[in-house]
């Protein structure tokens, strides 16, 4: 019997957590910010070389993100941002 794919996806608390389904946000963890998996931004990024893929990271949703310090992307979650900015980037 095949084991299940587990994915690696970043925690409330910042930890690494193995979950059978996978992420529904990429992040980038040296800029702290997520966004969608087809964010414009990000997919550009991922083709100039290996370092930003070094350096991706994935969430459940949203609330496992924003728990663990990363902001919204402004390319592709704007409204996000845009309260994240209103709220003095908090």
């Amino acid at each position: 019997m095949t084991q299940p794919k587990l994915y690696r996806l970043v925690g409330a608390d910042g930890s690494t957590v193995a979950s059978p389904t996978p992420g529904t946000l990429g992040g980038h963890r040296k800029t702290r910010v997520y966004g969608r998996l087809d964010c414009k931004a990000a997919r550009r990024a991922l083709g100039t070389g290996r370092s930003y893929e070094q350096q991706r990271v994935f969430f459940a949703d949203e609330a496992a993100a924003v728990a663990a310090g990363y902001r919204p992307c402004a390319t592709c979650l704007p409204d996000a941002y845009a309260r994240w900015k209103a709220q003095g980037g908090k």
